[in-house]
């Protein structure tokens, strides 16, 4: 195995130092990491003056759609894309086809990631059999099984009965699972195109009210606090949704939140083009939302920045606006939006961005070898990338099958100049490891 000397890099922001990968771990820093870079046989240095370096970014919530819908995405391109943008463990959402609903589908998914060997997947177990929201799946067995899956959701849908919910809520306390669900009350919704605001009002699209997604967390928050669970709220987006996760957690309520990419940035506003590309669910929201969010996700009310990667084929997004389908890709964009949304204009420090990129989202996934501190004896994920740069967004030219990246033709900063997943180098100089190299 390659070892790495890495040197001039800045952990976390910080004062430039040399890490030393050895073994699967980083096995040195400062001066020491040169002294034992020079009994290695098989070594790599790196220049990496100027980069900032970060424990591997955990996506918590992904779509693969491998089983089913191959021709978006599959496992290897999905997370080939992962390890392009810096990451080294992925969650894979459970709406696939057949859905993961079942010890034997998630073992499908996670075996299919331990071929690609790009990052680390770890399957979503669905909470309701086929996400119909009527009866749970085999939620134990899911976490027995090889894949040990701890998170359940039944995300593109919400899990509207309450009483299923709350018995999912009970169940994964068991093996301390969490319940990640998309808040979106189905009958405040129907037909619904777009945020429900000005904007809907002056184009004429059905309108997806605020509430529709503030009540189902209200509920759940509830819900969490009676049983004594874990609670996850998928693509939080509006200001009220905010509020009321501050207040649970004021409150010592189990729950955390993520926001996406394109909610930290993007407005309603998009959707006057009638582009599909600017389609997503939940909507994108007012600047007021938007202004929100980043505040929640600031003081740490939001615990996490998701992709919510939706990969769709050409003709889903190449049509109508009402036609179109909800999703945008994120795995290759997410840490350019943070640095430019939240770094670059000094509401984060790069500790920051470990934080809500790597360290919460491993925690709340229980995923224990990932989101760590780039410290000696500490497994070898991390991620360098150059926050000088500044590029402008080429869907053709991402890992990703699909090109449906709300962000085509916009500059933003920041480039992965290489990914480490162990010590393996999954991405290097800006560009995708060999494939047999990612193998060895």
């Amino acid at each position: 195995m390659t070892d790495y000397l890495i040197r001039g890099a800045r952990p976390l922001g910080a004062a430039p130092t040399d890490l030393l990968l050895s073994g699967g771990i980083i096995a040195a820093l400062g001066a020491d990491a040169a002294r034992l870079a020079g009994e290695s046989t098989d070594l790599v240095t790196l220049d990496a003056d100027g980069l900032v370096a970060l424990p591997g970014l955990v996506d918590l919530h992904t779509h693969l759609r491998e089983p089913g819908r191959e021709d978006t995405e599959t496992v290897y391109t999905g997370t080939r894309a992962a390890a392009l943008g810096g990451f080294t463990a992925v969650h894979a959402m459970a709406n696939t086809t057949p859905v993961a609903d079942t010890a034997g589908v998630v073992e499908q998914v996670w075996n299919l990631g331990r071929e690609a060997g790009w990052v680390d997947v770890h399957p979503v177990g669905a909470v309701s059999v086929g996400l119909r929201g009527e009866m749970l799946a085999e939620l134990g067995a899911m976490a027995a099984s090889t894949a040990r899956v701890r998170v359940f959701s039944d995300d593109g849908r919400c899990v509207a009965d309450p009483v299923l919910m709350r018995r999912a809520l009970e169940y994964v306390k068991a093996f301390d699972g969490v319940i990640a669900q998309h808040a979106q009350e189905p009958r405040l919704t129907v037909g619904a195109q777009m945020h429900e605001g000005v904007v809907s009002a002056e184009l004429g699209l059905a309108g997806w009210p605020a509430v529709a997604e503030e009540s189902i967390i209200a509920r759940d928050v509830l819900l969490a606090e009676h049983v004594g669970s874990r609670l996850h709220v998928c693509h939080l987006s509006t200001a009220g949704s905010v509020d009321i996760v501050r207040w649970a957690k004021a409150r010592g309520i189990a729950v955390t939140a993520e926001v996406t990419p394109h909610h930290l940035i993007l407005t309603d506003e998009r959707a006057r083009s009638y582009d599909p590309l600017f389609k997503v669910n939940p909507p994108l929201r007012t600047a007021e939302d938007v202004e929100a969010v980043r505040a929640g996700l600031a003081d740490g009310t939001i615990d996490v920045v998701a992709t919510d990667h939706a990969p769709h084929a050409a003709e889903d997004k190449d049509c109508e606006w009402a036609a179109g389908a909800f999703g945008m890709t994120g795995l290759e964009t997410a840490l350019p939006v943070v640095q430019e949304v939240m770094v670059d204009t000094g509401r984060f420090t790069w500790a920051d961005v470990a934080r809500v990129l790597s360290e919460a989202p491993a925690r709340i996934g229980r995923v224990a070898d990932h989101g760590r501190p780039l410290a000696v004896g500490e497994p070898a994920n991390l991620t360098l990338v150059d926050p000088a740069v500044r590029r402008v967004v080429d869907p053709a030219a991402q890992a990703t099958r699909s090109a449906n990246s709300p962000f085509a033709g916009t500059q933003l900063p920041g480039q992965v100049m290489a990914t480490f997943l162990r010590g393996r180098a999954t991405a290097y100089d800006g560009a995708p490891v060999a494939r047999e190299e990612v193998a060895r």
